[in-house]
């Protein structure tokens, strides 16, 4: 009976979910061609072919599908246990990344309850998307929320909360008749705060909702963080489009208001992802997910 070198199954169970021996490397910190080695070494100890070899990766074979039913649980239950042994440490930390708006509006007022949800220490980092899925993907993160779904090899995205979109201004520049189109003149000449001076946000609401370009609208004031954009439409600056759960409060209070209600509110997912595989051996990131899908009501 053959002995299967276990670092060489977790390889090849490893670049099966990557789908790239270079990405699988990369997470397991050894190099391409040990790792091409090890998967090499198993398919000739098995005598028979895993993967099929292609410009963008590798593509499993049906016996490779077979092997990973097989022995995926057991590798994973293996790491699983040595993860948990190393939490043991004092410095051990969940890094958790994701964009400052949402994080610091949804679920860092509920710190506590993340914190004990992952029994560790609790780190947060800020960032774009792509640079946060990076870190992911590289190890530097355990956790994304994401504002776009994931297209990274290794990285898996969970649809979490869907956020909607509200055209919104303060009180004193609510056009005549509420709810007109922007291509009234009233609202036309409303002031823009944006988030980037291409207007993203803006961009895709009146695209959405208006089936058209906003190229009458130009920015007055760009603040490159949406609560900025906030603060200065709450002080008068204009009107902008923002998430509804960054301005819930200030709708019902009065300090802002809604400039036009459309009959469908442009929604974007937020996504949450993590590395392939990471929550199936992971308990702590399964609970700490657990936890934010509950605070955001997904």
């Amino acid at each position: 009976m053959v002995t299967h070198n276990l670092e060489h199954l977790r390889t090849f169970l490893t670049v099966y979910r990557a789908g790239s021996l270079t990405e699988a490397a990369k997470l397991l910190g050894i190099s391409q061609p040990t790792a091409s080695t090890h998967v090499h070494s198993l398919e000739q100890n098995l005598g028979l072919r895993l993967f099929d070899r292609t410009p963008l990766g590798v593509t499993p074979t049906p016996r490779a599908d077979g092997l990973a039913r097989d022995v995926g649980p057991h590798i994973d239950a293996l790491d699983d246990l040595a993860y948990i042994s190393a939490l043991s440490g004092a410095n051990e930390s969940i890094h958790l990344g994701g964009p400052a708006e949402f994080l610091t509006t949804m679920l860092l007022p509920h710190t506590p309850v993340l914190a004990a949800a992952v029994g560790a220490r609790l780190r947060i980092r800020f960032g774009l998307v792509d640079g946060l899925l990076e870190e992911l993907r590289s190890g530097d993160l355990d956790i994304v929320v994401s504002a776009v779904q994931p297209r990274v090899q290794g990285v898996t995205g969970t649809p979490l909360y869907d956020e909607e979109f509200v055209l919104v201004a303060a009180p004193s520049w609510q056009a005549s008749r509420p709810g007109t189109s922007p291509a009234d003149a009233e609202l036309a000449a409303v002031p823009v705060v944006a988030y980037a001076e291409n207007m993203p946000i803006i961009r895709r609401y009146w695209r959405t909702v208006f089936e058209r370009r906003p190229d009458d609208l130009r920015p007055s004031c760009i603040v490159p963080d949406l609560r900025g954009v906030r603060a200065a439409v709450l002080a008068g600056a204009g009107m902008s489009v923002l998430p509804r759960y960054l301005v819930e409060d200030d709708l019902a209070a009065g300090t802002l208001m809604s400039l036009h209600t459309p009959e469908v509110a442009p929604l974007n997912t937020v996504y949450l992802a993590t590395r392939t595989g990471d929550l199936d051996r992971n308990h702590q990131l399964r609970s700490l997910t657990s936890v934010i899908q509950r605070l955001t009501g997904s």
